[in-house]
């Protein structure tokens, strides 16, 4: 009887419950193929070690040091980037071999197959060409470990560790020397996208170094040999520190003081699972699970921890800071994510934010300023416009960060837009940077205002009136850069005039904006869409300006960008400026516009295949904006939390908003054709509004949609509007 229960109640169950473990869903191939950019090999979420493969081949698709067409392997690295436009890291590698090989790129490269690679969370797996060794690699947050079974008995089995060949930086220095039968240490400072990256280390075998050799501790490489039977493996624990060699040592005794490579890769696969599990969806197609769990994991691979198991951490400062009170974080991708990754972690990552907050404030007390784009203890300033400042504003707004310290952010987010230099001088004289003192001009103005704008909220919170009211007069300024006959935002000179352009083209990218072009950073105004729309004649003349975004001839001009790709017409989803663009239809009462655009994106421009992104992943972005549109859900001023709705593909998404909240998104009656909203209810009310506030959230509750095949007169009355 109870097992006929039992079978009954299954078949009642929703999918979820009865679906294999949601780290199943992961594919971590998506977005290795086409520009994706993605990183391959062992880590955990948010984890300082990001170890695997760096692939012989170079260039721009090979700034993870990974790409789907690459053939030969150099080396297992024990840090890598993912999704950038940047190449970096790729440092301390490790490469195993029967025998002598030659020190270089070249000689330590091997060939392999696809068909002989595993990429799971927490886990990788290759068998090299060249002598047949199965190379596998898991990790904890600041330790990889390594196994490489030998296929022969040998008393040569040997193991590179190369100190020179990272992925797009130069080693400036290095040590490397053996610390007893075991072990190894040394230190690798290098310079590249992070102008002078420290990274120190120690290697420890499970087997004693049966001849070491380097032709002095300051040598790029070094070879540890050792006597093994037919199939045995040697294992390397690879534990890294910002600050010291005996850090390193340290936190591989806290993080890995066993051997035990089954139970650590398990330990790796659990926090993946308990991470993903941030939001627990149900889907109609297995495909669409896929995309949507391989983009949470893409989301959490960064900000990455950076400082030890003790709190040390190196500073902005280039000194060691010690013990401190938060964890801190590095790999800060602020001009794509502030658009929709911080926008999502608010929602799920919330026991995250206070160090989030807290690592920014630092990164402003040590270098003068809020980040701009941070590595590895580095500012590299790529990019424009000061995207940290509506990241912290939003924590501020939400209530992340705690009363004593809202001012202290406030006044972060006010030094950093009142500094001196990347053109910001020249907001405070005139109001926008002029092109004929700066390249990227109209895209350096509109990301400034949009910063100004979330500056005025939170002085606004804090209560400085004046600096409120400052910081929202000079968010206006893009009113300034739209030109009413070309109906889109153009480059003004010092003198206030547009530049003069007989041969204007919106379609095609000119040295006044960044990685796009006119039509695209037209709408660059998320934090006073009804402001821009009142900019055009009509709100009707705003729409059919919108409509022809779509419809535009998608040629981009022999000077374009290579990111800006996606296109549907001229909108182009591969880059950021443009993510917001569909959602700003619910701004003048066309929600059904929204949704037919977000399901056409998230069908076309998404799949579960390597070529599944259509741009970078930009350091979890393009992810972070598929998960919130597979809920309906889009935050399109820059903080604040107002979501806009949209058209979710999810059948149901618990979302844990808190230690003890959980928000449920369900939908009725969804399909392909229906993928538009009829109405909705919230907690079981009916909700006319076309967006939702994050307090309403975060309290915990229920969002049902009631979708239908046609466009409905839901949300689109004024009062209803965001």
């Amino acid at each position: 009887m109870k097992k006929l229960f039992f079978f009954a109640l299954v078949g009642l169950l929703p999918a979820a419950v009865c679906a294999q473990r949601l780290v199943d869903s992961v594919d971590p191939t998506i977005g290795t193929g086409d520009h994706g950019h993605v990183f391959v090999g062992a880590n955990v979420p948010h984890g300082m070690v990001n170890a695997g493969p760096t692939q012989l081949k170079t260039g721009w698709d090979w700034c993870s040091g990974y790409h789907a067409s690459g053939d030969s392997i150099v080396g297992f690295a024990q840090m890598h980037l993912s999704g950038t436009g940047c190449s970096d890291l790729g440092d301390i590698a490790l490469m195993p071999s029967m025998g002598d090989v030659e020190t270089s790129r070249q000689g330590l490269a091997s060939a392999f197959s696809h068909d002989r690679e595993e990429v799971r969370p927490g886990y990788y797996a290759v068998v090299l060409d060249r002598d047949n060794i199965k190379c596998e690699i898991t990790a904890t947050q600041r330790v990889a470990l390594h196994r490489y079974t030998f296929p022969r008995g040998n008393n040569n089995a040997r193991i590179t560790i190369d100190l020179e060949n990272g992925v797009g930086d130069s080693r400036q220095e290095s040590r490397i020397y053996q610390v007893d039968e075991f072990t190894l240490s040394g230190f690798r400072i290098s310079r590249g996208w992070a102008r002078e990256q420290h990274v120190y280390f120690q290697i420890q075998f499970s087997k004693p170094i049966h001849y070491f050799l380097s032709a002095s501790p300051s040598s790029p490489y070094a070879q540890a040999t050792f006597e093994v039977l037919p199939g045995e493996a040697v294992m390397a624990k690879v534990s890294l520190s910002p600050t010291s060699e005996m850090a390193a040592r340290n936190n591989r005794m806290a993080e890995m003081p066993t051997w035990d490579f089954k139970a650590i890769r398990q330990q790796a696969e659990d926090a993946w699972e308990k991470e993903l599990g941030r939001i627990r969806a149900t889907f109609r197609t297995e495909r669409e699970r896929r995309i949507f769990y391989t983009a949470m994991y893409h989301l959490m691979v960064a900000p990455s921890v950076w400082n030890d198991v003790c709190g040390d951490y190196r500073g902005s400062d280039g000194r060691v800071h010690h013990d401190a009170p938060h964890q801190n974080y590095t790999t800060w991708s602020l001009w794509d994510t502030y658009r929709s990754a911080h926008p999502l972690a608010t929602l799920i990552l919330h026991d995250r934010m206070a160090d989030y907050a807290e690592t920014m404030m630092r990164i402003w007390e040590e270098q003068g300023e809020l980040p701009v784009w941070h590595l590895m203890s580095n500012e590299t300033y790529c990019m424009v416009g000061c995207p940290a400042v509506p990241v912290l504003a939003d924590m501020l707004l939400k209530g992340f960060i705690p009363e004593k310290d809202q001012l202290r952010a406030f006044t972060a987010m006010k030094e950093s837009l009142m500094k001196q230099n990347r053109q910001l001088d020249w907001m405070q004289r005139l109001g926008y940077v002029p092109y004929d003192h700066a390249d990227e001009s109209v895209a350096k103005s509109l990301e400034y205002f949009l910063a100004d704008w979330s500056a005025a909220q939170a002085a606004g919170r804090v209560g400085l009136k004046d600096d409120s009211l400052y910081f929202a007069q000079r968010s206006q300024g893009y009113r300034r850069l739209f030109d009413p006959a070309a109906q889109c935002m153009r480059a003004l000179g010092s003198d206030g005039k547009f530049r003069d352009e007989p041969n204007f083209n919106p379609c095609h990218q000119t040295r006044d904006y960044t990685e796009g072009n006119p039509w695209q950073y037209t709408w660059l105004v998320p934090h006073d869409v009804h402001g821009l729309v009142s900019c055009f004649p009509s709100e009707q003349a705003f729409i059919n300006r919108l409509d022809a975004l779509f419809e535009a001839d998608s040629d981009l001009g022999e000077y374009a960008n290579p990111d800006i790709t996606g296109l549907i017409g001229q909108y182009a989803h591969g880059n950021e400026p443009s993510h917001h663009t569909l959602y700003i239809y619910n701004y003048v009462g066309q929600p059904w516009k929204t949704a037919r655009r977000v399901r056409q994106v998230m069908s076309e421009l998404y799949d579960d295949k390597p070529a599944g992104l259509c741009g970078n992943e930009d350091v979890g972005q393009m992810s972070a904006w598929y998960i919130l549109s597979a809920m309906g859900l889009y935050q399109v001023k820059p903080c604040g939390g107002e979501y806009v709705l949209g058209s979710p593909i999810v059948e149901q998404a618990e979302l844990r908003v808190g230690e003890n909240a959980t928000f449920v998104i369900r939908t009725h009656n969804n399909s392909d054709e229906n993928m538009y909203v009829k109405s909705v209810k919230l907690n079981g009310k009916p909700y006319p509004y076309s967006y939702l506030r994050y307090a309403d959230m975060a309290r915990g509750g229920t969002l049902d949609f009631y979708m239908t095949n046609k466009p409905s007169k839901w949300g689109t009355e004024p009062k209803y509007r965001p």
